[in-house]
């Protein structure tokens, strides 16, 4: 017999295969919310993600974007939240999302980082990003690169969201959109598109158990007041 005398025996259960692979499936059009992390005009970060939202499309899903004009500094006392708010309710609603950003400076934009920053962990006992599926894109000025990419991998890991494995960075972005803000054919064209149906395939698989894939026995053993007061204790 295990001598584990450290172990809660209380909140500690087998695994629940019935709940791992639930027999009754959603079979609404999935939702995933898209990111971009640039301002401009031509925004290269947002023609991709409208590009990746062409493809989701076609795929059977539902897809919103979120435009970050007008979205305030994190922690402006004097800030109007109502763009806050507006980000919030589509991370909500969303079951996966897709996070697109420019390389700045050898990272993610400050743009990029203040959308994530304003992603709680936890609103009340809920929370809005664990379980659910992410993947992340990048566009660049100069030859390819994965900083950003890498970045936001960790931050999605960090948010407890399922990062799928594959990523997208076209380099030289400037020259792989045509006049009419179409992606041209190519190599990194191609590489969108296999991130789409990845993250599809992964959000497909993974939502009708995204609750229990995220139960974890630590939590199980803090009360929902406790749980609640750690995860939303402030720093900085």
């Amino acid at each position: 017999m295990t001598d584990t005398p450290n172990l809660n025996e209380q909140h500690f259960f087998d695994i629940d295969t019935d709940a791992l692979f639930p027999r009754s499936r959603g079979t609404h059009p999935l939702r995933i919310l898209l990111l971009h992390g640039s301002l401009r005009h031509r925004s290269f970060s947002r023609l991709l993600t409208e590009e990746a939202a062409r493809i989701l499309h076609l795929l059977g899903a539902e897809t919103r974007s979120f435009n970050p004009a007008g979205l305030p500094a994190v922690d402006d006392p004097g800030a109007d939240l109502s763009k806050v708010q507006e980000l919030h309710e589509l991370v909500t609603w969303s079951e996966g999302m897709v996070w697109c950003s420019p390389e700045r400076h050898g990272a993610m934009t400050g743009l990029m980082k203040t959308q994530i920053d304003w992603i709680p962990l936890s609103i009340g006992a809920i929370r809005p990003t664990q379980g659910k599926t992410l993947a992340v894109m990048q566009v660049s000025g100069g030859s390819q690169s994965f900083n950003a990419v890498n970045q936001m991998r960790i931050l999605g890991r960090w948010m407890r969201m399922i990062t799928i494995p594959n990523q997208s960075s076209t380099a030289k972005a400037f020259l792989e959109f045509d006049d009419n803000d179409r992606m041209k054919p190519s190599g990194f064209y191609d590489r969108m598109v296999d991130v789409m149906e990845e993250l599809v395939k992964f959000t497909l698989l993974t939502r009708d158990a995204a609750g229990y894939l995220s139960d974890r026995y630590s939590e199980r053993k803090e009360t929902g007041e406790d749980l609640i007061k750690r995860v939303n204790q402030k720093t900085g």
